[in-house]
């Protein structure tokens, strides 16, 4: 389900807008370009818009000013049935559906897709062994595996019809410190085999410069600024250098200079 080749980007937004009906604004003026084969990472604060950014781009939500291009295509062009099946999407708590096995779960857009039985289990088994699960948990429900599981399962799912895009919301935050960097590292090695186009939520800044080609900064419904993971860390931009000082604060040890107790 790979898309054709293309020389632009991979998706575009051109001065998007996302308003409620109550008229508050979550996005506004918003630019931004994907680029083929990058790891894009929207990185801000709760409520800055970067989940209604990603659900902008498979339809989840419709943007009320300004164009978006997922494959060179506006988004009003695109049958939305085909536009999803073209894009995974990975979220926190995964989503499986607890009344089906996990090969039935990783199976489901395949089989929607008209795949026949003997492709649908040779694909089940082989994203198994891809996210490195063991090949008789295919049988299992999700109630039955760690949280570590289900979020790989998740992937799996995702990838099950190859699809040219993912769009992963926040995916490891709701696991344990162990677990998220496992799957972190997983993720990159992952990515380095597959190269899809990636749009990644978080507001977890190391997770960011270790995930991302490139990081964009969003604050209040806009785009602060979009740069490197090396650029990030070096910027002057008065945002993005208080996101930066942040998070060393939060990160360096404790100052053993002054041996006098806290008052």
């Amino acid at each position: 389900m790979n898309s054709s080749p293309n020389a632009g980007p991979a998706i575009e937004f051109r001065n998007v807008g996302y308003r409620l009906n109550n008229g508050s604004t979550l996005l506004r003026d918003f630019t931004l370009e994907v680029q083929r084969g990058e790891t894009l990472v929207l990185l801000g604060r709760s409520g800055s818009g970067k989940t209604t950014t990603l659900k902008l781009i498979n339809r989840l939500l419709t943007q009320s000013a300004g164009a978006i291009y997922v494959d060179g295509r506006s988004l009003d062009q695109w049958d939305v049935i085909r536009l999803r099946r073209m894009i995974g999407y990975v979220i926190q708590e995964v989503g499986l559906f607890p009344h089906f096995t996990v090969a039935r779960n990783i199976g489901v857009v395949p089989q929607i897709e008209g795949w026949p039985a003997d492709r649908i289990q040779g694909r089940v088994t082989e994203l198994l062994q891809l996210v490195g699960l063991e090949p008789q948990l295919a049988s299992r429900y999700p109630r039955e595996l760690s949280g570590g599981q289900r979020q790989r399962v998740g992937v799996a799912r995702a990838l099950a019809a190859d699809p040219s895009f993912l769009l992963m919301d926040e995916p490891f935050g709701a696991l344990d410190p162990i677990t998220r960097a496992e799957l972190q590292r997983e993720f990159l090695a992952l990515q380095q085999r597959l190269g899809k186009t990636v749009v990644f939520v978080t507001h977890d800044l190391r997770e960011a410069l270790l995930l991302g080609t490139r990081v964009a900064l969003m604050e209040a419904g806009q785009l602060v600024a979009t740069l490197a993971p090396d650029e990030f860390l070096h910027s002057t931009d008065p945002m993005v250098a208080a996101y930066v000082d942040a998070f060393k604060t939060e990160v360096s040890p404790v100052s053993q200079d002054n041996d006098e107790p806290s008052k």
